[in-house]
């Protein structure tokens, strides 16, 4: 029988990605390549160092990343994807893995992190709907589903503009990640 307690929680390796894009696959399907956040992660790759692995029994179950970019001239991260495999969902391995890359992101001297999802489940994790329009993602996206997580208070007060990659010239952020 699955218990949380059993479950580890591994920063992200190589050697995980196999596994991460078989569950990514099963969890969103074909349709994901079609996604606003898919066009995000084609611009930017992911933070390793920021990005975590569930694994239970050997196996690893889920997974999560966080992606650096700009919203306009303001450094942030964007979250995705999330994904479980189907036996281990609604037991809180999803949850586990947001925490977990928050606190890494927060410790890393990130200030706020995005993402395209479903309010009821991320809202008691600290995410709010971003103001309708702020954010211009590089594709289409039902606003309602965009929200954000303030690592530092106040620092998506205002933010608006579009998601891009971080850019080199403008200098890094505190966890090193180039923003722009």
């Amino acid at each position: 029988m699955f218990a949380l307690s059993d479950v580890r929680y591994l920063p992200e390796q190589p050697a995980h990605h196999a596994a991460i894009d078989a569950i990514a696959a099963e969890a969103f399907g074909p349709g994901r390549f079609t996604r606003a956040a898919e066009r995000v992660r084609e611009m930017a790759a992911h933070a390793p160092a920021l990005s975590f692995v569930a694994e239970y029994d050997g196996a690893i179950i889920g997974s999560v990343r966080l992606t650096p970019i700009a919203i306009g001239a303001t450094a942030s991260l964007m979250l995705g994807p999330l994904a479980v495999r189907p036996a281990f969902k609604n037991r809180g391995a999803g949850k586990a893995l947001m925490q977990r890359a928050a606190e890494a992101a927060r410790q890393a001297g990130e200030t706020s992190i995005i993402l395209v999802g479903d309010p009821p489940y991320y809202a008691p994790l600290g995410y709010r709907p971003l103001p309708r329009g702020s954010v211009i993602m590089p594709g289409p996206v039902d606003l309602s589903r965009l929200l954000g997580l303030e690592l530092v208070p106040g620092e998506l007060e205002g933010v608006r503009g579009r998601v891009q990659p971080r850019q080199e010239s403008a200098g890094r952020s505190a966890s090193g990640f180039f923003c722009s």
